[in-house]
């Protein structure tokens, strides 16, 4: 009996062991170990390079963000006198859901102007959001809840991270041909027959000023023959616009895309940022508003788009809502920050002056004169991928592998650098 007992429990031993040993096994792995490495962004991804990159002249071209002439990061003085006085000053509560009224109030006027009509009608509605990238990803999901199966059209090329907005969104995403890389220029022939050739009802994302990456823009004339064809179809326009003021330096006139829109009568949407323009990158403060056609729905579209932000981040933050109110509600200041976005915009035309000259003087055979044609903090250079590869292995110079220039890293005291770098690579 005792040699039964023993041959059990040795053999009860033996067949657990194996059952042991893969309970540890499946405890010791992760729900998550399918999940594999996810590809570096193509623009932040730079920044990663560049950090890496031990020499004392290396140079980022990569991200849009402002620099001074020594290539140091700008506080605006009328974003740092907004700060004082707010300090302090208000309590740390929640904001509504909608963020600030004042703000949007503000904002609205920027985009379409203080006597819109749209605006004293009340056809209007507009939420404050977490940046141009929230305000592009509200829309993005409002066209899937309410008008499911809409295509958007989106420019070719465009900003990187419009794709993976609309995508994640699930809205099918067709292209509008824009850039002409033969003049580096626009190819407004090639997207007045896409937009003629688009399906009745389409949605266009189009950059309301300073396009990125190509820094190429439509002229008055141009954006109005869009929007008349536009208007004839029954397609809806929806402006992306990060960087008013930055592109001339006038925020009344970076906005006359949008002007020209409302004067034929369009339904339309608009995503706002102050990151460019007031300097607030990190605080994320943007405005989405839709432009409705009949006061009876402005209700009705707000309280949806906010019904879409409640269960993606709840509420906006108060912080950088507060700063761009102050700024845009006091005379004073907001004289003061006119004249800081045109310094801005100003130096970025002089960089972009001073990059021509340096490389016609270089002894290059091209043409460069799409550096000064083009606007905003961006050059859409012409320059391949391998050109950049070298820029980035020889030159130490680091920018997007589609040749996009940020203008705004160019300074005095390396554009002639910059310029005989591209003179050798391009040679």
């Amino acid at each position: 009996m005792n040699s039964l007992r023993s041959y059990t429990k040795n053999a009860l031993r033996t067949s657990s062991a194996p059952l042991a040993s893969t309970a540890v096994r499946a405890m010791s792995s992760s729900f998550w170990s399918a999940v594999t490495e996810a590809p570096k962004d193509p623009i932040l991804g730079i920044s990663e390079a560049f950090r890496a990159d031990p020499d004392p002249i290396k140079m980022n071209l990569g991200v849009g963000a402002y620099r001074d002439d020594d290539g140091k990061p700008v506080v605006l003085k009328s974003v740092r006198e907004a700060e004082k006085r707010i300090a302090g000053n208000f309590n740390m509560e929640y904001s509504p859901i909608g963020g600030s009224a004042e703000f949007c109030e503000h904002s609205i006027k920027m985009a379409y102007g203080d006597d819109a009509a749209c605006i004293k009608e009340g056809r209007v509605a507009s939420v404050q959001s977490l940046s141009g990238t929230g305000s592009v990803r509200l829309m993005a999901d409002f066209m899937t809840r309410f008008r499911p199966g809409a295509k958007i059209y989106i420019t070719k090329p465009t900003w990187s991270n419009h794709h993976n907005i609309f995508a994640d969104a699930r809205v099918e995403e067709k292209t509008v041909r824009y850039y002409n890389p033969e003049t580096k220029g626009l190819d407004f022939e090639g997207m007045m027959e896409d937009i003629k050739q688009a399906d009745k009802g389409s949605f266009f994302l189009l950059h309301a000023c300073a396009h990125n990456p190509t820094g190429v823009d439509p002229s008055a004339e141009q954006w109005q023959e869009m929007s008349s064809l536009m208007k004839e179809k029954g397609h809806f326009p929806f402006f992306d616009m990060a960087y008013q003021g930055f592109a001339s330096g006038d925020c009344v006139k970076d906005a006359q895309a949008i002007t020209i829109f409302l004067n034929d009568g369009h339904e339309l949407g608009c995503s706002q940022s102050y990151a460019k323009n007031m300097g607030l990158y990190g605080q994320r403060v943007g405005c989405l508003s839709l432009v409705v056609n009949d006061k009876k729905v402005t209700s009705a579209v707000g309280s949806q788009v906010r019904m879409i932000a409640r269960p993606m981040y709840s509420n906006p933050p108060i912080h950088g809502a507060s700063l761009v109110s102050t700024v845009l509600g006091d005379p004073e200041l907001k004289s003061l920050w006119y004249k800081e976005v045109k310094g801005m915009a100003d130096r970025i035309i002089d960089m972009r002056a001073s990059l021509r000259t340096e490389l016609e003087a270089s002894g290059s055979t091209l043409k460069w004169n799409h550096v000064t044609d083009q606007i905003g903090m961006f050059c859409f250079s012409g320059m391949t991928g391998e050109m950049v590869d070298r820029l980035a292995s020889e030159y130490h110079i680091y920018m997007t592998r589609n040749g996009r220039v940020s203008m705004a890293g160019v300074t005095s005291k390396n554009v002639k650098r910059l310029a005989m770098a591209m003179h050798d690579v391009t040679k």
